[in-house]
């Protein structure tokens, strides 16, 4: 019986990973003045919310933070030059820049921040994740999806 209590208190501990691995329903979320979509968790990040400054895009949030947004690069700069200009914060864990995206990734505060932009004409058009670093590995799936469908 106290195994099946430590194996009960633990599944609900992970269920928010079983949740992330298996069971997350996907929806695409578009920017329609940009023509910037992305498919999102909506299991997951069941709430949304205009972005603070007001810009272009919408933020998806539960305990954990996605924002999917379109910004101005009306001179249309690099990937990389568009990155430098928004002076990124030191200690990037992981960074990868190509003619036509940058990614960034680091962990602040026992959270993990991702950053994704793809290049468009006139726009970087981004989604900006952050999630809890020990839950890492669950997560792992969910932003590489997030990832890879951000189109523009």
């Amino acid at each position: 019986m106290r195994m099946f209590r430590l194996f009960t208190a633990l599944a609900l501990v992970l269920l928010p990973a079983a949740v992330l691995a298996a069971g997350a329903e996907w929806q695409r979320y578009v920017i329609p003045s940009t023509g910037t979509n992305v498919e999102i968790p909506v299991t997951i990040f069941s709430k949304d919310a205009e972005l603070p400054d007001g810009g272009t895009g919408r933020r998806f949030y539960t305990d954990d933070d996605l924002t999917v947004q379109s910004v101005a690069n009306p001179e249309n700069e690099s990937p990389a030059a568009f990155l430098a200009k928004k002076n990124p914060p030191p200690g990037i864990v992981y960074k990868r820049v190509t003619p036509n995206f940058f990614v960034v990734s680091s962990i602040r505060n026992d959270r993990i921040w991702y950053n994704r932009c793809n290049r468009s004409a006139g726009y970087m058009n981004c989604v900006m994740i952050n999630y809890p670093a020990a839950e890492k590995r669950q997560w792992d799936r969910v932003v590489t999806r997030i990832s890879h469908t951000l189109a523009n």
